[in-house]
């Protein structure tokens, strides 16, 4: 039951006040060593001050005491990870972007993340406005998997933290997580900080009635707390309050604190918007003489308050100097991370940071009964793995009991469990980003997107969570396989038909499969589910069920490598290039033509075979690309500038691609065969190629 409180202290909260008081000072001479001197001498970029906002999150970091818990802040978080124990060094050398700290140089420094050994983590923020909720929502949830499926008593009492702005509480993210935890009753803490301003934008075109606890107070399956956060005592009351609701196991906890911005958003930001007497009340606000106020005398002297400050101040100026002669990493480096290195496993997250080690595995197929199509395949590999691998969780939109809107889960569910198949509420977004947080947690998450148009909600998360191990430097990763199918099916329509894979190929960080066959999705699957990188596993709606595509069932060993082609016809005349729903017709093609053509399946399209192609190409002298996607800026061009660069002088006639036209998946059966390559097409090429 929900549940609405603003309460005034009861009794004393047990807080070590002098400990506050210290973080506290050390917070606000961070912000006044980089206003009045690294700003202006350009060594800091971006400056973010966390003035007003400091006590209560010093306050509510402090309690943060589980080796399991996990926080997700924002760049107004530093205070919080002061209190976590994050370096002066670290948090001031990444300001700085020199070598080492949070990312190495490759983020802004506001952009936290913090591995924590010794207690909470941070986990990676966001650039983006409210896309730390879903992946905390996603992590509260291994907390509850690790408890209830795996039995590992050292997530009891562990929760997730996040934290927003009040301005975050208008995005996806929030309502995608706030969904989620309440439905699941997960042990997840939102913490609002409601300075009123989103920039600049003022908190009632944010938030009807500007108190979004007030609008959540009906909210069910959710406590509401709500106060002060400027007022020591109460602070400390409301934020004991909620981390103790939450890691009780009583359910998700909404907790808004009203604070002032008492600098700018950022160091740019003169706040012209803002009238004087406004600027006034907000000073006036200040939790600093507050907490002096309820610290002095009861806890420690007027001296002790002064040594405190000035102590604060000397740490940071030498932390200053320290980080400032940081040199900046080498940038011959910076390429380095974008995916998993060999010996170089990033600090946490993923499988292979629990022990998970994978079983031997073979490219040599072992065909098992007759022919099966790539549904039957897949459903086979994922239940195989189900199997052997306890964390591994696959979820989505219609995957539960359905068994997913092309039959893939079908009775999935009903063998393994709800807590590992089970169906999500309608939000890409919630999707992908809660397989985020499952995933830096020790989980393998196979979220499913119905269709490739349904990702693009899901695009930030999906963005964010390739570029994590990256600019991270190797602290945090989120391995996880997304399969989603892709391509026309019987008809075409612009909501269902899309490829568009080029934009996942463009997107850091993701290794991408498009297989043509069942063999080869068994292979492919495989891999990817005990790989150590994200995948985005795409599956072609007209070959899910095609008998072109069936095969025997290759084996429970049976994997096969990324970046490796599969040549599916060989021939001297002409390369055909192609993946997914066009081997097929490249082969039809080909046969039709009567050339000698050399086909060949990518299979995967990052990383992308490109030896295979430019050998075939040196012998065959011609080349010609095939794919779905449009023609403008698909895959195709990549291949084609990458033979021109590399393979120029072989060609004896030039490089050719057959593609979509650049509108989307005409609906009508005779419209959409138009639009897409034919065979007709397709075999008309390659003989004007060879001819030429």
């Amino acid at each position: 039951m929900s549940a609405k409180a603003k309460p005034a202290p009861r009794a004393r909260v047990d807080v070590d006040w002098t400990q506050v008081t210290r973080l506290v000072h050390t917070s606000r001479a961070m912000d006044a060593i980089e206003e009045t001197e690294l700003v202006p001498a350009k060594k800091i970029f971006y400056q973010f001050s966390a003035r007003g906002h400091d006590m209560a999150q010093v306050l509510l970091g402090l309690q943060l005491t589980h080796p399991k818990d996990a926080l997700c802040g924002y760049y107004r978080s530093r205070p919080i990870l002061l209190a976590l124990g994050v370096g002066l060094e670290d948090a001031l050398g990444s300001a700085m972007g020199r070598a080492g700290g949070y990312s190495d140089g490759r983020d802004i420094g506001v952009v936290f993340n913090y591995p924590n050994a010794h207690g909470a983590s941070a986990l990676p923020m966001c650039g983006g406005v409210g896309a730390q909720y879903t992946p905390t929502a996603g992590y509260a949830q291994a907390i509850d998997y690790h408890k209830r499926v795996l039995h590992n008593r050292a997530y009891d009492g562990a929760i997730g933290v996040v934290l927003g702005g009040d301005a975050s509480v208008a995005t996806n993210g929030f309502w995608s997580a706030l969904t989620i935890a309440t439905t699941l009753k997960l042990p997840m803490l939102f913490y609002v900080e409601d300075n009123g301003y989103g920039i600049s934008t003022p908190g009632w075109l944010q938030t009807p009635g500007c108190n979004i606890a007030t609008n959540l107070a009906s909210f069910s399956g959710l406590k509401i707390l709500d106060g002060d956060g400027t007022a020591p005592e109460e602070a400390a009351y409301l934020t004991r309050e909620a981390v103790s609701h939450v890691r009780a196991g009583r359910g998700p906890c909404l907790l808004r604190l009203s604070v002032p911005r008492l600098q700018g958003h950022s160091f740019q930001d003169t706040q012209a918007y803002k009238s004087d007497d406004e600027k006034a009340a907000e000073w006036a606000r200040d939790p600093l003489p507050k907490l002096k106020a309820h610290a002095v005398p009861a806890f420690m002297s007027e001296h002790d308050w002064a040594a405190s400050e000035t102590e604060a101040k000397q740490r940071v100026e030498r932390a200053a100097r320290i980080a400032d002669q940081r040199p900046v990493s080498d940038p011959a480096q910076v390429t380095r991370y974008v995916f998993s290195e060999d010996g170089m496993l990033q600090d946490e997250g993923g499988l292979w940071n629990t022990g998970y080690s994978p079983a031997p595995m073979t490219d040599v197929a072992k065909p098992e009964g007759a022919r099966i199509n790539m549904i039957t395949a897949i459903r086979r590999t994922l239940d195989h793995e189900l199997a052997v691998n306890p964390r591994v969780l696959i979820f989505g939109e219609d995957v539960g009991p359905k068994g997913g809107v092309h039959g893939v889960t079908l009775g999935l569910q009903e063998k393994y469990g709800a807590e590992r198949v089970f169906d999500t509420s309608l939000s890409e977004e919630g999707i992908i980003g809660r397989a985020v947080g499952m995933a830096i947690a020790g989980l393998m998450p196979v979220p499913e997107i119905q269709f490739r148009k349904y990702a693009d909600p899901a695009c930030e998360q999906i963005n964010d969570c390739g570029t994590m191990r990256w600019r991270t430097a190797n602290r945090f990763a989120a391995p996880m396989v997304v399969r989603m199918p892709v391509g026309f099916f019987k008809c075409g329509d612009p909501w269902h038909s899309m490829t568009n894979e080029v934009q996942f190929v463009h997107a850091p960080g993701w290794r991408v499969a498009c297989p043509s066959n069942a063999e080869d999705a068994v292979g492919l699957l495989r891999t990817a589910l005990r790989g150590n990188d994200p995948v985005m596993f795409l599956e072609h709606r007209n070959m899910l069920d095609a008998a072109s595509a069936r095969r025997p069932y290759p084996g429970d060993d049976f994997a096969l490598q990324f970046g490796k082609a599969r040549r599916v016809r060989e021939g001297g005349d002409i390369t055909l290039v192609a993946w997914g729903a066009m081997v097929e017709r490249c082969e039809a093609a080909a046969e039709k033509s009567g050339a000698s053509c050399d086909v060949i399946d990518l299979r995967t399209l990052l990383p992308w075979d490109r030896e295979t192609v430019l050998q075939s190409v040196e012998r065959t002298h011609r080349c010609l690309i095939v794919h779905e996607d449009l023609i403008t800026a698909g895959f195709g061009a990549e291949i084609a500038a990458v033979i021109a660069d590399e393979a120029f002088l072989d060609l004896d006639a030039p490089v050719a691609r057959i593609a979509m036209p650049d509108i989307p998946s005409p609906h009508h059966p005779e419209l959409m065969e138009w639009a897409l390559p034919s065979v007709e097409r397709i075999a008309a090429k390659i003989e004007e190629l060879v001819r030429f």
